[in-house]
């Protein structure tokens, strides 16, 4: 089984139509697919209905789970909130934040305010991580990304030993951009094992959860 929450198109800095995404990961062995361009205020709604449309489509054809999703990306932490409500009202089936990567100008603040916010269900590489911030995203269920995108992966060490202090959950994801960054199985787990996860933890961030974030999803039907 193979997930993977966190991709982009070329509808904000990818480079594949949604359905040649979908298309090629279907190809690679995937579960599911989540789809999730970066949005703000000034790509939300169209952006939402045209992954949407893709997503319906393949699910029609092809033996693959697509989930039309957003990543909120580079906003100030205060409108966050809104946003991610707005993302879910247009359609996203589920909302993934932009973290405080170490390797760009993310706003500080934008870690805490997607922890503490209902809607968002995935803080995507957020840089070097406490114990206090995982232990408000165990307990506001909001999964933590170990990420296999370059630059973000530097700090999966830091957000692998704080969930595992604070008991959050942690998903595996490619960030992927072109057809190259999509996951395989192997690679999913080399991912995990660099960010230092046990077997145990391993299995945990690979199946189970992503097949929790899935059921959650599916219960918004």
């Amino acid at each position: 089984m193979l997930f993977d929450f966190h991709t982009h198109t070329f509808l904000s800095d990818g480079v594949l139509l949604p359905i040649e995404l979908i298309r090629r990961a279907a190809a690679r062995g995937y579960t599911a697919i989540g789809v999730t361009d970066h949005v703000s205020y000034s790509t939300l709604d169209w952006v939402v209905e045209a992954v949407a449309r893709d997503c319906a489509l393949a699910e029609k054809h092809w033996e693959i789970r697509a989930i039309p999703g957003v990543e909120i990306t580079h906003v100030p932490p205060a409108a966050i909130p809104e946003l991610a409500r707005e993302a879910r009202a247009r359609g996203a089936r589920f909302v993934v934040c932009h973290g405080e990567t170490p390797v760009e100008p993310v706003p500080a603040g934008t870690n805490l305010a997607a922890l503490q916010c209902p809607q968002v269900d995935v803080l995507a590489h957020p840089g070097p991580m406490d114990v206090e911030q995982a232990a408000l995203a165990a307990r506001n269920q909001v999964f933590l990304e170990i990420s296999a995108r370059k630059g973000h992966s530097l700090a999966n060490g830091s957000v692998a030993a704080a969930a595992r202090q604070a008991g959050a959950r942690l998903l595996v994801n490619s960030d992927g951009h072109e057809p190259d960054d999509l996951l395989t199985e192997e690679f999913a787990r080399r991912v995990a094992a660099g960010a230092g996860l046990s077997p145990r933890e391993m299995e945990a961030a690979l199946v189970e959860n992503p097949q929790s974030l899935l059921a959650r999803i599916q219960g918004r039907d």
